[in-house]
């Protein structure tokens, strides 16, 4: 089975997931939780979003994911390309996304890498929330 380009660059298995929760390391704030596994197999960092449904309705959670993938999308470029990502998002995320948008949530996850220290080149985050 081959995998579509839609994916490329997303975790979609549940092992894949697991395997990043049991093995990996992990890193939080108020809003999210951003836990990473190397994988030396990887052509690129690769995301997986855990948004459970106390965060909101179907809408809603469909919103934050939206925001997480694009506010990722955005630190890509700077990234160890032999990670795996997990960020969940807490409750809490909800009100940042409806407070902040995407600049908030990008503020929170540049934190987050920066904290797991999953940069490898490029401008510190501090610059990129200009």
């Amino acid at each position: 089975m081959t995998r579509r380009s839609s994916n490329h660059g997303r975790l979609s298995r549940s092992a894949e997931f697991e395997r990043v929760y049991r093995q990996g390391r992990s890193t939080g704030n108020r809003y999210l939780v951003l836990y990473t596994f190397a994988n030396s197999s990887a052509s690129g960092p690769r995301l997986g979003l855990s948004v459970s449904r106390k965060v909101g309705g179907a809408v809603d959670r469909n919103r934050v994911k939206r925001l997480l993938r694009e506010g990722f999308a955005k630190f890509e470029p700077d990234l160890d390309p032999t990670q795996d990502v997990v960020v969940v998002a807490r409750p809490t995320v909800l009100d940042l996304a409806e407070r902040e948008g995407l600049a908030g949530l990008e503020a929170s996850l540049a934190e987050l890498i920066e904290k797991a220290g999953l940069r490898v080149g490029g401008r510190p985050a501090a610059e990129e929330q200009t």
